[in-house]
């Protein structure tokens, strides 16, 4: 991986880590979500038409990588209504890599390497650990973050292909937009204007320009260097998560916890430079 492609991935993994702490942090993360994504549409969209370039065999790419966003922030915001952050996202963060290498190497019909499979091996015992054992018998929130881990598997494959035909900042725009639509409007529906007024503030504005742009850098990455190893230094992004859960927002996180961020970070390392 070049120097820029890992300057990107790890710039997207800081500007990651910090809206996913703000959006944990709002009363109503559902209703934050729903007016963050038409927000950042409408920051952007000047720079997107001032960087218009768009073959339209980009479309399939487009729907199926806005089916499985969409997917990933109902299950995201419904994972942080429920559970803690420090749990949820670096198992959902840690598991997508994982994920991504599996299905990259079984499309290409190739075996992994030691290094990658013992990658794997450090990743997964860092999942484990920072999932701890306290909820024993309730696996809903790991379920909830497998489920995260595969829709952030499933669309990083997807745009690896879809940005051959577009300009990053274009092609994220337009995947946005359906999404932005669909899921602002369920949560109208379910929740009330009234819901989406009361997040109508700062935080909400700085989680929309945050989320476009940590994803910006993630497809500009994308561009430069593999899948995988982008997915595996953005999510180096845990340990920053795991650090804030704690100081931020008052989560109890153990020792074990910490160093099962650490493992999942040494261990999305090697896999980027596997």
């Amino acid at each position: 991986m070049s120097a820029l492609a890992l300057s990107l991935a790890l710039g997207a993994a800081a500007v990651h880590a910090f809206w996913n702490v703000l959006l944990a942090r709002t009363r109503d993360a559902q209703a934050a979500a729903a007016l963050a994504l038409p927000l950042s549409i409408v920051v952007y969209a000047p720079i997107a038409a001032m960087r218009w370039q768009i073959d339209w065999r980009v479309a399939p790419y487009l729907a199926a990588s806005s089916s499985f966003q969409l997917l990933y922030f109902i299950l995201l915001v419904a994972a942080y209504q429920r559970f803690e952050l420090g749990v949820v996202y670096p198992l959902a963060r840690g598991l997508a890599p994982v994920i991504i290498l599996i299905a990259g190497r079984f499309v290409a019909s190739t075996l992994p390497s030691a290094v990658q499979i013992g990658a794997v091996v450090v990743i997964s015992t860092g999942v484990i650990l920072v999932r701890g054992f306290k909820q024993r018998g309730h696996l809903l929130d790991a379920g909830l973050a497998v489920a995260i881990a595969a829709c952030i598997a499933g669309y990083t494959l997807i745009d690896k292909v879809g940005l051959r035909y577009a300009d990053s900042i274009v092609y994220q725009e337009l995947v946005h937009v359906p999404v932005a639509i669909v899921y602002g409007l369920t949560i109208a529906r379910l929740r009330g204007v009234g819901a989406l007024r009361a997040e109508f503030n700062l935080s909400t504005f700085i989680i929309s320009i945050a989320m476009f742009g940590a994803y910006a850098l993630a497809l500009a990455a994308l561009k430069l260097a593999p899948a995988a190893g982008v997915a595996a230094v953005r999510e180096s992004s845990v340990v920053l998560v795991t650090i804030l859960a704690a100081v931020v927002l008052r989560e109890r996180v153990s020792r074990i916890q910490v160093l099962g961020a650490v493992c999942v970070a040494a261990g999305i390392a090697l896999l980027a430079h596997a």
